[in-house]
């Protein structure tokens, strides 16, 4: 296997490591001949990990390009979520008060390099905290008022480390490349209880009320007790056995925290966090897709120093996405060079890199509603009215916001289409997905594909009606009976 360790200057690594190369963050993320690699594995010891930043890129399009990378994309995103950290640091609290026990002062600092202390003493709590975490710099703060309790975790910058823990820091690093492996109550007439995450003010619900009422009416008669939960119910998440998100997914929202959650207590659930992470950032979905060979619209991923060859490459119009764009919002087309350079110059100050597609113009999109790999559902979207996209979010009138919809038979999808998304669907792994589809001269590209779709009463349910409903429903409850 090829090994690399990412760090953003070569030249100032003080250790040389055998069967590793060291190279750039930069170069990682700009130079095409990394995309082609394969059976790769990266070491990501990027100076900023923070939310698309050279550092969360550099994971992010590791996983697209099939490499495996320490520390993943969730890694990053669960350092970030306290209460995710909450949640995992509960787990260990016995460790904890047994580790740190002898310390009289009431503030301590445990300071963990490739999952070492200086201390041995700190051993087995470093481990720990490194094993869930996967982060090869990483500070843990804690407060002792009854008990020992976790303040704060942060990943660490090489220049954050002491200087008197270089060395010791150099010698963990060299044992740790030397690895051969990387560590990473019911109500007793119901089987299963059934949380279903709604957001009220979701500004683009993923399933409107009416959807929600046949959800429900479908699951309990799959004798699922069901109940509607919030963002704020985080902490009853444990007493239910499986969990449907129904509301917007982001990286940053509670949707993640609550996907990230479930996992974690071996609770069913549609969507994994792992969709989440994927679907939600268009810079991993074009690296992925064209590492696969699958048919787009042309695509660039744009970043400071090719932005001025996108125009001769892709041409205009151009569409331009930002890494997290959903229901399109922060999706842009720019029509002319001026109107280019004032939108790039914009989103590339909010993200390293963002997506440059080649503008396609149809009258609709196909939808195909794709659940732990079989097809379940065909839409055709058509654009909203008198615009370019599906959803028209300054459209004065809200009927003018989307466009119509007709679902249909999948039989009667065209077969490139159906095969084009089944592929698709196949590199995220099993869950809930909708790709869109277009066709352009007879020929299948794929435009997006999406964790959480939309399951709207009387829209992707108009064919299929309930067997849509009940689809997910039984995948949740073949969830459950595999464990």
């Amino acid at each position: 296997m090829n090994k690399f360790l990412v760090v953003n200057q070569p030249e100032k690594w003080p250790v040389q490591l055998e069967n590793i190369s060291i190279i750039a963050a930069q170069d990682y993320l700009t130079n095409p001949l990394y995309a082609k690699i394969k059976n790769a594995r990266i070491f990501n010891l990027s100076k900023n990990y923070s939310y698309q930043s050279k550092g969360y890129y550099v994971s992010l399009l590791a996983e697209a390009r099939g490499h495996l990378a320490i520390p993943t994309v969730k890694n990053l995103v669960d350092l970030r979520e306290p209460k995710l950290v909450k949640v995992i640091s509960e787990e260990f609290d016995d460790v904890i008060q047994k580790s740190l026990k002898s310390i009289k002062s009431t503030e301590f600092v445990l300071s963990i390099y490739f999952g070492q202390n200086v201390a041995q003493k700190y051993r087995e709590l470093s481990s720990l905290f490194f094993r869930h975490f996967q982060i090869p710099f990483l500070q843990v703060k804690f407060s002792f008022s009854n008990k020992w309790t976790i303040k704060s975790i942060k990943a660490l910058s090489e220049s954050e480390i002491p200087k008197d823990h270089l060395e010791s820091m150099h010698i963990f690093a060299s044992d740790y490349f030397s690895k051969k492996r990387y560590d990473t109550v019911k109500p007793q007439s119901y089987d299963y209880d059934l949380a279903i995450l709604v957001q009220k003010e979701d500004v683009a619900p993923p399933s409107n009320l009416k959807a929600l009422k046949k959800f429900t009416e479908v699951a309990e008669k799959m004798n699922f007790y069901v109940e509607i939960i919030s963002p704020k119910d985080l902490s009853r998440l444990s007493a239910f056995d499986a969990l449907f998100i129904r509301q917007s997914t982001e990286v940053h929202n509670e949707a993640y925290a609550f996907a990230r959650k479930a996992q974690q207590e071996g609770i069913a659930i549609i969507d994994y966090p792992d969709a989440i992470l994927k679907c939600c950032n268009k810079v991993f979905m074009a690296e992925a897709l064209q590492n696969a060979g699958i048919p787009t619209p042309k695509t660039m991923i744009i970043h400071k120093e090719n932005k001025d060859l996108v125009i001769d490459e892709i041409g205009l119009p151009v569409v331009l996405k930002s890494p997290d764009s959903t229901f399109s919002f922060g999706v842009k087309k720019a029509k002319t060079q001026e109107e280019y350079k004032e939108l790039v110059t914009k989103m590339l100050k909010e993200s390293e890199l963002i997506i440059a597609q080649q503008f396609t113009p149809s009258d609709y999109d196909w939808r195909i509603g794709v659940l732990d790999g079989k097809a379940f559902y065909a839409c055709r979207y058509y654009m909203a009215k008198g615009h370019w996209q599906i959803y028209n979010w300054s459209a004065k009138k809200k009927d003018d916001q989307d466009g119509n919809a007709d679902a249909m038979a999948l039989e009667k999808v065209p077969e490139k289409v159906l095969d084009l998304a089944l592929r698709s669907a196949k590199l995220m792994g099993d869950g809930l997905y909708g790709i869109d589809v277009k066709q352009i001269n007879g020929e299948a590209l794929v435009i997006e594909i999406n964790d959480n779709p939309n399951i709207d009463f009387g829209v992707e349910d108009a064919f299929y009606g309930e067997e849509v409903y009940k689809s997910i429903i039984t995948a949740l409850k073949n969830r459950l009976e595999k464990k």
